[in-house]
């Protein structure tokens, strides 16, 4: 097969999910996140685009991610295409006009499958042949829009008005108009007339198309796109895109920018299982549920209680007589919310923002590229961490100037720069880093190393860190 018939997947990955707190928070959203089954919504958007008739997916994402879409993605045995970094969000349109030219440098009339990181698809057939619908299309010159045949009067999500079928058939019909999130009595409308599609946010278009789009409709964004594309830098595993040239595009969707102005915009009508996972209640349709409506996960015992969804990532959930709540807890928060307010949850967000609180930013466990680490206690002048480095791999050679670190293995073997000394710690034993030490955490065996780090000092921000070597590039007083 031919690089020109192949089909260049392109994942956005930069939403921060913030309608599902506490479960998903700005340095892990919803798009890294267990939330129906074993994987991932990026890996599973990720297997949905591998195989024959697929190039290697790209994804476009932020820098604070950039590790956790590498690894999540290698552990499902997808072969990547590029990382690109945007250095500031900007909305789905320079994103798209990036990904149309990454892939115009390989194939001009290369066809671009852009499509969201974190949504659902359970019909992975219907999938692959509306795609190859879409391919066709295309082909022709049209922008393709995946369009969801509503099973519902949804509020939470954009439409599309369907038009008269394309001449050039596929199931392709002209579109009519993009509509906003409607209220209830529009939506049941919407519903009612069988005009209507879910705008799923899944694009399909040739490279050369959306430039030539974008000429017409939207040259500063097209500017701000190959300035930051041709002075982007390639760094490790990634690309950067350049900073100033890509922080001057306007901030706007595909939808607006495009699609609303082109006479060449169609969509493809399909049932395909889909939802985009952004609210507790849109989780509570997809999941499996209980005798009395109850979608349950993690350690919950509900009595008397229905239609709800309750989830527990960290103590016991008891919930007695209530119905059509969401109620979700971690081991540093808890959401109690009526499940018709379940598009409200993103207010709360704010409100912490607002505060100066930093509840929506992480959770108690935070991911690095060598591993984790587990806030276990805070207190004043000092702190316990649990530390978990994978197999292999390394911290950066690093110095503190105002703590210093008590470390004791817990589980397998540890290699310890302390200065000029070199040694290990098998389990049970322990050291001491004083401050303005250089020194350096490495697992040299073949399962994960835990360890148990208690910091005192001044001054115990993760800000302290003054890194002298890195395997992983980081930037001095990267977090």
């Amino acid at each position: 097969m031919s690089d020109r018939s192949l089909i260049y997947p392109v994942i956005l990955s930069g939403g921060a999910g913030t309608r599902l707190w506490p479960i998903s928070r700005r340095d892990f959203p919803k798009q890294f996140i267990q939330l129906i089954n074993e994987k991932s919504p990026l890996q599973e958007t990720a297997l949905r685009v591998s195989g024959d008739g697929y190039s290697s997916a790209s994804v476009i994402c932020n820098e604070a991610h950039r590790f956790l879409v590498a690894e999540q993605i290698s552990q499902v045995g997808v072969d990547l295409g590029n990382i690109i970094l945007e250095p500031v969000g900007r909305n789905t349109c320079p994103a798209a006009a990036v990904a149309a030219l990454m892939v115009r440098d390989i194939e001009p009339e290369g066809l671009v499958l852009l499509l969201p990181s974190d949504h659902l698809v359970t019909d992975q057939v219907a999938f692959r042949c509306v795609a190859e619908s879409a391919k066709t299309i295309a082909e022709k010159g049209y922008l393709v829009t995946f369009g969801m045949t509503p099973t519902r009067p949804e509020t939470g999500y954009g439409y599309i008005k369907v038009g008269s079928a394309l001449s050039e058939g596929e199931g392709g019909h002209h579109v009519v108009r993009f509509a906003e999130k409607p209220d209830l009595s529009q939506a049941s409308d919407y519903l009612k007339s069988g005009d209507y599609a879910w705008n799923s946010g899944i694009f399909m278009f040739r490279a050369d198309r959306l430039i030539e789009e974008l000429e017409h409709h939207a040259p500063d964004i097209l500017t701000a796109a190959v300035g930051s594309w041709e002075k982007s830098l390639r760094d490790l595993d990634f690309i950067r895109l350049d900073a100033n040239a890509f922080e001057a595009s306007p901030s706007i969707s595909v939808d607006y920018a495009i699609m609303e102005k082109t006479d060449r915009a169609a969509v493809i009508p399909v049932e395909m299982g889909w939802s985009d996972l952004g609210t507790w209640d849109a989780l509570w349709e997809v999941s499996g549920r209980d005798e009395d409506d109850n979608a349950c996960s993690g350690d919950v015992i509900a009595v008397d209680t229905h239609g709800s969804y309750l989830r527990s990532d960290g103590p016991v959930m008891a919930v007695l007589g209530l119905e059509n709540v969401i109620a979700v807890a971690t081991d540093d928060a808890l959401l109690i919310a009526s499940k018709d307010r379940a598009q409200e949850v993103n207010t709360i967000v704010k409100a912490f923002d607002e505060a100066g609180s930093d509840k929506h930013v992480s959770h108690t466990t935070v991911y690095r590229p060598w591993g984790s680490f587990k806030g276990i206690e805070i207190g004043e002048r000092y702190q316990v961490k649990q530390i978990t480095v994978k197999p292999g791999a390394r911290l950066s050679l690093q110095v503190h100037h105002h703590r210093a670190e008590h470390w004791i293995v817990v589980r397998g073997t540890a290699r310890v720069t302390r200065g000029d000394e070199d040694f290990l710690l098998c389990e049970n034993e322990s050291t001491y880093i004083p401050q303005k030490t250089r020194h350096r955490l490495e697992n040299p065996g073949k399962i994960p190393l835990i360890i148990i780090e208690v910091q005192s000092g001044s001054y115990l921000g993760e800000d302290d860190i003054i890194r002298l070597e890195d395997t992983y590039g980081r930037v001095e007083t990267e977090d």
